[in-house]
């Protein structure tokens, strides 16, 4: 199935950057719909993940609620500030709902692509093209999470919403 023909509650899968780049909106247009109370994004470094589209931070606004929590894994941040300038700002004004975790232990290779809530979950299994599904399964959202609770223990804090200077 094709991101065309999805429905973005089910499952499906997707091929190529556009499709990625589209689920991902989905996914997160579908957190504030739902109301997630939290959302985990996975990384090597969030390059090509359309942080940048005033759409997509129209959606974290809608999303925005007290308790609600954004844990965010990468190798590096440094894309993020480089591309996303509008998620960069949107991360000043809510960095107390936000943990920015850095991995530093672990090959590019053994970090999973992703997008995880408790309720439905993106996976980007062949991150050089851009291949991956989407799905509520639970069974494959428990694997995944293994693999996004494995890099989180490896992971320390790191791209903080302000640098203060003295």
């Amino acid at each position: 199935m094709s991101t065309n023909e999805a429905s973005w509650s089910g499952e499906g899968a997707f091929l190529g950057p556009s499709e990625f780049a589209e689920a991902v909106r989905q996914g997160i247009d579908l957190a504030g719909l739902e109301g997630w109370s939290q959302m985990v994004w996975v990384d090597v470094d969030f390059a090509d993940w359309p942080l940048r589209e005033k759409a997509v931070i129209e959606s974290l606004q809608r999303w925005v609620k007290p308790g609600r929590r954004l844990t965010m894994i990468a190798k590096r941040y440094n894309q993020v500030t480089l591309l996303h300038p509008r998620f960069v700002q949107w991360r000043v004004t809510w960095g107390h709902l936000l943990d920015c975790r850095v991995v530093k232990h672990l090959d590019e290779s053994e970090m999973p692509s992703a997008l995880l809530s408790p309720a439905w979950f993106l996976h980007r299994r062949d991150a050089e093209r851009s291949v991956g599904v989407w799905s509520r399964e639970a069974r494959s959202k428990l694997n995944l999470k293994e693999s996004v609770d494995e890099c989180f223990r490896q992971s320390s804090p790191g791209f903080p919403a302000s640098v203060l200077g003295l």
